[in-house]
This record gives C-alpha cells, sequence and structure tokens, in this order.
C-alpha cells in the first residue's frame, strides 16, 4: 500500500471488535511512529499504555470516571455502555510537557500530533484500527494520578487501539480550491 494510498483510505475506527491487540504491536507501532518531526529533537512526548490480555484496571478507572454511579445502573446496560471502552484492543495515553513557553509548548504538541498520526497509519498497514480521543476526563486529577501525570504535564489523547470488522465510509472532504489560495493571486 502507498503511503498515499494509507492516507486516503486510513478511518478513524469506532467500533472495535474486541480482540486484543499485544504489548508488542503497540510498542512497536510507538516505537516507529516516533520518527515523527520534533522541534531541536525534544520528543516531547511519553505514553501509558494498556494492551493483551488483562486490561480490566482501565476499564475500572474509565468506567468509575464516565459512570461514577455505575452501581445503580442495571447490570446488562451497564455492559453495553462499557463497550465504546472494553472492545479496543489497547490503549495509548500520550502524555506531553505543558511548556511555559508558547512555542515550545505548540511545537510539542504539534510533534506529538504527528506521531499519533504516524501511529495510526502504521496500524492501518497492519488492519489495526485506531480513535483518536480528547475526553474531559484526561484533566480529571483521579485519571492524572492514576497514569502518574506529573505537574507541568498534560495528557492529550486517549488513543483506543484494535481490530475491527467493518470499515466506515469515508466522509467528503473540502475541495482543494475551497482550503488553498495562492499568494499574490
Amino acid at each position: 500500500m502507498s503511503i498515499r494510498q494509507t492516507i486516503i483510505e486510513r478511518r478513524s475506527i469506532k467500533q472495535f471488535n474486541g480482540k486484543k491487540v499485544e504489548k508488542e504491536t503497540v510498542l512497536r507501532l510507538i516505537e516507529d511512529a516516533a520518527w515523527a518531526p520534533n522541534h531541536g529533537n525534544r520528543e516531547p512526548w511519553r505514553f501509558v499504555i494498556t494492551a493483551g490480555e488483562d486490561q480490566s484496571a482501565v476499564h475500572t478507572l474509565l468506567r468509575d470516571l464516565v459512570f461514577p454511579n455505575w452501581q445503580t445502573e442495571e447490570p446488562d446496560a451497564l455492559a453495553k455502555k462499557m463497550e465504546k471502552f472494553t472492545l479496543p484492543g489497547a490503549y495509548a495515553f500520550v502524555i506531553v510537557p505543558e511548556d511555559a513557553r508558547q512555542k515550545e509548548r505548540l511545537e510539542d504538541y504539534a510533534a506529538a500530533s504527528m506521531l499519533i498520526q504516524n501511529m495510526q497509519l502504521l496500524g492501518w498497514e497492519d488492519g489495526i484500527g485506531m480513535c483518536w480521543k480528547t475526553p474531559g476526563f484526561l484533566d480529571n486529577p483521579k485519571f492524572r494520578t492514576a497514569l502518574n501525570v506529573q505537574n507541568g504535564e498534560r495528557v492529550i489523547a486517549m488513543v483506543q487501539i484494535g481490530y475491527f470488522d467493518q470499515m466506515p465510509p469515508a466522509k467528503p472532504r473540502k475541495d482543494v480550491a475551497q482550503i488553498v489560495s495562492v499568494f499574490g493571486e
């Protein structure tokens, strides 16, 4: 598959089939994706991942954050609601420094964003889908503590990683003429 074809055909996957993604696979994706451009070769990222068979700890954390009154839920209804968290085969939480200098903070965020895109493209080549999510609980103190996020750091992404059975259709994109103007014309 060409790079162009991979870029055009990749989709955000939101419905996973529950097949687990091995830790070694996630580590390889991150290792390869880390060749993303980053100013001064700062590599301004770190990850907390969960992969392989036992992901119950992250499922419990997500349940407690998203459904704080989960004990009052009917078990089958709660299990259905939790599928969006239990069916991905792995997770990568992306953490970057919150540099006080705006230029460096923006460069670091941009570099980590490129790394995430690289992960998505590399995974796509292997039949692995991903969805980059930014839920509000990423800044929750309980969540930050669970991931050992330090002062001066920020979780910028929850990347759901997994296998899927059905590819979502492409959404239309703007025509290049709508988004590009030529300077001086």
